[in-house]
């Protein structure tokens, strides 16, 4: 089975997220914002990590940060999900170019989620 970490401070957006891929068979973990989501990135080794961009503690451009400076994360695939949609060049420059603004259909991050990790 799969797992997939979802990083987001959004709990209704983190309980729809876990319902709609565990419905489609994946082990879902969740954190609440950067910090935490790195450590369980690291603990968890996740297929994927799901991450908004805008939290309390450390953000999720800050989370990418430190995630690319990890030799045991930065080949873990990132999606970016974010009502900021105009940071998308930002992001074009980490190199982190699998991004859907908010709001978005289940099925397109499916497809998304699909590609990157098949």
């Amino acid at each position: 089975m799969k797992k997939i970490l979802v990083i987001d401070d959004n709990h209704e957006m983190v309980d729809l997220m876990r319902q709609r891929l565990e419905a489609k068979k994946f082990q879902v973990l969740t954190a609440s914002e950067g910090v935490e989501g790195l450590a369980k990135a690291r603990e968890e080794k996740p297929d994927l990590i799901l991450l908004d961009i805008v939290m309390p503690v450390m953000d999720g451009y800050v989370f990418i940060q430190e995630f690319k400076r990890d030799d045991s994360l930065k080949k873990i695939p990132v999606i970016i999900l974010t009502a900021k949609g105009q940071l998308k060049d930002l992001f074009n420059v980490e190199n982190m170019n699998n991004f859907i603004s908010k709001p978005f259909e289940f099925d397109d991050l499916y497809a998304m989620i699909q590609k990157l990790i098949s």
